[in-house]
């Protein structure tokens, strides 16, 4: 069987080796939990804290404002629902967020507060959207289906001066460009199974003066506010993933990408770049005239490719990407869009000749539709 094409790095990475590595060495380790007062989980303590560590100077901040987590889903959950105010609110939010940020909305929603779902969130139509009462704001960074970019600095500066708490969805930005944390965010969330870590582990950034209620409730590990024995090894191998992000690798993935979509444009002239404009390096959404998406995706994966039409937490959905339709786009076109994603493991090769696979899987479809 030929190797497998892999363009849904927006899905999930494969694991750097390097990481690998680094998780295995804790794994083989002796038994560690940094809640054990023996010399054990002191050494264990100690390794929690150098990951910390590590992690709050990539995103230079204090470690006691990083949290670890079991996903981006968690770490995002912790910071609306705990930021949230005891009384009902009102939230503005996005359709274009993540389910784990939407349907969590949705959720709240149900529960009495009230919820407005922009379109791709701007400061204008978040202040347009404001209300005497309105308590929380929550946005992605970027989308992770068209790669598109929220206006982070403006909504900050925004949210800061209306001192409303601003809740950030960070998982589809971090290990696709460098960025810093403007002070109006109030909270971030991460996942490290999208830059090359493992699955199940993730973290949240929150400011120490947002006070956050707890979700869950036991052992008091994290602060009191994340109880539950940290996933070392996991924590070691997102920590280590990290140290091996830089502006070489946000360059390659920008290259990977320009090439992919002249190379299809050459060969299919007629496609459309979904949200072109500020776009992070390593996502193409694109637009596939008279193509259905889900066969399209079907005939790649024949051939050995694996893509995706929306995230990977709303796979399996009848209806078209919620987030094309938020951004403007049209029903029909959302469902003959796909999103190809890419990561520093593509090779050159592996762009041309999928290419290639793409257009020849298209002319046939149109062919066999038509």
């Amino acid at each position: 069987m030929n190797k497998i094409l892999y363009f849904d790095n927006n899905a999930t990475t494969p694991v750097d080796p390097l990481v690998i590595a680094a998780i295995v060495e804790e794994l083989k380790a002796a038994p560690h939990n940094p809640s054990s007062i023996h010399s054990l989980g002191q050494e264990a303590k100690k390794i929690l804290s150098e990951a910390r560590k590590i992690v709050a100077d990539f995103l230079k901040v204090k470690p006691s404002e990083i949290l670890f987590t079991s996903s981006g889903t968690e770490a995002m959950n912790l910071l609306i629902r705990g930021a949230l105010p005891k009384s009902p609110t009102h939230i503005i939010g996005s359709l274009i967020d993540h389910a784990c940020v939407y349907q969590t909305l949705l959720e709240l929603e149900k529960q009495g507060n009230a919820v407005t779902f922009l379109g791709h969130p701007t400061v204008q139509s978040i202040q347009e959207s404001l209300r005497p009462e309105t308590g929380l704001i929550v946005i992605s960074a970027v989308n992770g289906e068209t790669g598109c970019k929220t206006d982070l600095e403006g909504i900050a500066q925004f949210a800061k001066n209306k001192h409303i708490p601003l809740i950030v969805d960070g998982v589809a930005l971090l290990g696709k460009e460098s960025f810093t944390l403007p002070e109006g965010v109030m909270g971030m969330g991460f996942s490290a199974h999208k830059f090359h870590g493992p699955q199940g582990v993730g973290f949240a950034f929150f400011r120490s003066s947002l006070k956050l209620t707890p979700l869950l409730f036991g052992g008091n590990q994290e602060r009191k506010l994340r109880s539950g024995t940290e996933n070392l090894p996991g924590i070691v191998g997102l920590a280590q993933a990290l140290t091996l992000l830089g502006n070489e690798v946000y360059t390659r993935l920008k290259s990977l990408r320009d090439l992919f979509e002249t190379k299809l444009k050459t060969l299919l002239p007629e496609i459309e770049i979904n949200g072109i404009k500020e776009r992070v390096s390593n996502t193409s959404n694109v637009y596939f005239p008279d193509v259905d998406n889900e066969s399209l995706i079907i005939a790649l994966d024949l051939r050995n490719m694996a893509v995706s039409s929306t995230s990977a937490c709303s796979a399996g959905a009848l209806e078209p990407s919620r987030a094309l339709m938020g951004m403007g786009y049209s029903k029909n076109r959302a469902r003959s869009s796909v999103r190809f994603s890419f990561s520093r493991m593509n090779t050159e090769d592996e762009i041309e000749r999928g290419a290639q696979i793409i257009a020849d899987c298209v002319t046939h479809l149109r062919a066999v539709q038509g």
